[in-house]
């Protein structure tokens, strides 16, 4: 079957009951200790890999087959860290549009924030409704965290009814989040809700900054140095050492599952701290995209399409980063994708100290990962590691992040040499400002097959989305 039937095929409703997919070269898992790309075949059947053929043998009679030859199948790209907005700030993104770009983009499965959308999600009726929205609108798998915020931290019976319901875990602020009826947590709250996250091994999704006073910006505020200076990498390195203070302290014993995760890592400086504390104690380390992609350097003046929290640091510190992703310090890449209305980015005044905290770039989190990892020296199987099997790992999804028989039919199909389509015209955000536009960019997506279906195709959608609510299994 030629591809441009296929093309034409996928805008029909979702297809690939049973399907082989070919190429020359697939990352298999990525715990392989080879890093050789090789001659593959995926035969899937319904939304499992039935059988895996090295050395491209298609003799499946009865089977269709989608030849992708140069390009590359790897597991399906995980991003554990997404605001979807929905239901309450569809304005600011939405299901349908968040999820058509993470098709787009190679990414199988998302996990969406608790907060940005309204109201924040911290009880079990919310938790349902999003379930709800997202099966009726998704074009991928969507899981969901659960909030901790103070007032459920101590009561261990609601957010074990949230786990019951499908929640993969928690998410807490250290911080002011930015979103009235997400509350951050303080010392007091982490230390009542530790031994019960413990015990249920979910795992504990914090934003690790303690934002302490320091003396007010000076400076013109569209500049990119006046509002770095209000988030000293001192605020980052304070929460990390209090997160570690109270795993300290806390006797309880940790079901497998669990850990303290670290999200959207900026500052090095807290990585040997990180290194000791994880010797004692189960801890996971996210960084994103953008801070492998972009440093400080970069920004230009009036750029908040740039702004984020904890926010791009040095070059140098970039470098330290990259190097914790590829020892294996840093567990895993997210998009930490936390869009907003440009009027709330502040683009006509190009003011930074107003302007919304957080950068768009589902879409892009494959390339803008990839191209960074791949000058300094990674291969496709470290990418599916930090992108596929270490998120799969993180969230108890124990059938997702690799190619293997028997696994849940999530594909990425992109060629590493060709370049990623970062135009304005090709961005499927429901807002297309982003600092990504324009940005040259490595790691072309092919093709996205989501639990068995072939949710895009050269940026092509079903025209019905074939996504799902993704549970957490007890």
């Amino acid at each position: 079957m030629s591809l441009g039937f296929i093309c034409r095929a996928v805008h029909g409703p979702c297809c690939c009951a049973q399907n082989l997919f070919q190429a020359k070269r697939h990352t298999a898992c990525a715990s392989c200790t080879s890093t050789s790309l090789l001659l593959c075949a995926v035969h899937i059947s319904g939304n499992r890999i039935v059988n895996i053929s090295l050395g491209g043998d298609i003799s499946y009679l009865g089977v269709k087959v989608l030849n992708f030859g140069d390009a590359v199948i790897s597991p399906g790209v995980i991003d554990v860290h997404a605001h979807l907005n929905e239901p309450g700030r569809e304005d600011w993104e939405g299901i349908s549009t968040g999820t058509a770009a993470a098709a787009v983009g190679g990414i199988t499965t998302l996990t969406d924030m608790p907060l940005n959308s309204f109201p924040a999600t911290t009880n079990t009726q919310l938790l349902k409704k999003k379930q709800q929205l997202a099966e009726e609108k998704a074009h991928v798998g969507v899981s969901h965290w659960a909030g901790l915020i103070p007032g459920n931290a101590a009561d261990h019976e609601e957010l074990a009814s949230l786990l019951a319901a499908g929640a993969m875990g928690f998410k807490s602020f250290m911080c002011p989040s930015g979103i009235n009826d997400f509350p951050n947590v303080d010392a007091k709250a982490i230390a009542a809700a530790l031994p019960f996250l413990k015990k249920a091994g979910v795992p504990f999704f914090v934003h690790a900054e303690l934002v302490s006073d320091i003396p007010k910006p000076q400076g013109p505020p569209n500049e990119y140095p006046t509002f770095l200076a209000s988030r000293p990498p001192l605020f980052e390195r304070e929460a990390v050492r209090l997160l570690i203070e109270l795993l300290d302290k806390d006797i309880t014993p940790a079901s497998p599952g669990f850990s303290v995760h670290i999200a959207h890592l900026s500052d090095a400086g807290c990585l040997p701290m990180i290194k000791e504390a994880k010797k004692r104690h189960p801890i996971t380390v996210e960084t994103c995209a953008h801070y492998l992609a972009f440093s400080e350097e970069e920004v230009p003046i009036n750029g908040t399409l740039f702004k984020c929290m904890p926010p791009l640091r040095s070059r140098a510190n970039q470098q330290e980063l990259l190097n914790a992703v590829l020892d294996g310090t840093i567990s895993l890449v997210s998009s930490d994708h936390s869009p907003a209305p440009p009027n709330m980015k502040q683009l006509d005044t190009g003011n930074f100290l107003a302007a919304w905290g957080g950068i768009s770039g589902l879409q892009y989190l494959l390339p803008a990962t990839w191209t960074p990892l791949q000058k300094a020296g990674a291969d496709p199987v470290h990418l599916a590691h930090v992108l596929s099997e270490q998120p799969a790992k993180l969230l108890g999804m124990t059938k997702k992040g690799r190619i293997s028989t028997g696994y849940e039919a999530d594909l990425t199909v992109w060629v590493p040499e060709a370049d990623a389509d970062t135009s304005s015209g090709g961005n499927m955000h429901q807002h297309k400002a982003s600092p990504y536009t324009g940005a040259q960019l490595k790691g072309k997506v092919i093709a996205t097959i989501a639990n068995g279906n072939l949710v895009s195709l050269y940026s092509a959608l079903p025209q019905q989305p074939c996504g799902s609510a993704i549970k957490r299994s007890l």
